[in-house]
């Protein structure tokens, strides 16, 4: 049986126990990320990522609780309508997109698509 001599990632020489990868901590988080960048991104993670991008945008462009954006200035900064979590229909029968308690509505306002931003409220939640 032949042993790993030197570290997976420095290549520097290892002490201790025969079946060692890394001689430190740091070298084995170094050599694991480079192997992650190696690796096309995992679906998950994807749509994990836009999630989080989509909800930070839509909490820092909704100070009011309920205001209008321009679609173009969210897409610009990375903003994906099509990665939501949940949805709420109101009476009027609008479907809001969710992401978390971050909610839009696309709209079409003298020709220019915008975003009507709100937050979830309670009362959401009983219809």
């Amino acid at each position: 049986m032949r042993f790993q001599k030197t570290c997976l990632y420095c290549e520097n020489e290892l002490i201790g126990r025969t079946d060692k990868k890394f001689c430190d901590p740091q070298c084995k988080s170094a050599y694991q990320y480079q192997q992650s960048k190696k690796h096309p991104e995992r679906f998950y993670n994807t749509v994990d990522n836009q999630l989080k991008l989509n909800r930070k945008l839509l909490k820092e462009f909704n100070k009011g609780g309920k205001v209008i954006v321009r679609a173009e200035l969210l897409k610009e900064k990375g903003f994906n309508p099509n990665f939501f979590t949940h949805y709420w229909k109101n009476s009027k029968g609008s479907v809001y997109l969710f992401v978390y308690e971050f909610g839009f509505l696309k709209l079409k306002e003298h020709n220019v698509d915008k975003y009507v931003l709100i937050k979830w409220q309670d009362y959401m939640s009983k219809s």
